[in-house]
């Protein structure tokens, strides 16, 4: 791991500085903009008003989508599960009737 350094990123036209090892620096600037554009929206539909409030709904609605993204995650993963318990359970019945048959 690299020596962390500080990096600045822009939010609502306010420059903070973040320090964070310089491989995490690329996924640490695309977090920083996509806060922007959505504290931008939230922002420019003019219904909330002040900086903590923006703050606020943008991470609320940032934690909402990366809940319903592991939700489609786990019916994937439970979906997957049960394509391969059946797919398991055919194989295992095509053998036991072959080995079956051989006898």
């Amino acid at each position: 791991m690299s020596e962390p350094s500080q990096v600045s990123v822009k939010i609502l036209e306010k420059e903070y500085h973040v320090t964070c090892p310089a491989e995490e620096r690329p996924a640490l600037l695309d977090s920083a903009e996509y806060l922007n554009r959505k504290m931008r929206e939230i922002r420019d539909s003019g219904k909330v008003i002040g900086l903590d409030r923006i703050a606020v709904m943008a991470a609320l609605n940032i934690v909402n989508e990366l809940l319903q993204a592991r939700g489609q995650d786990e019916v994937t993963e439970t979906d997957l599960a049960a394509r391969l318990k059946a797919m398991r359970e055919r194989v295992e019945g095509v053998l036991t009737r072959s080995h079956s048959l051989g006898n």
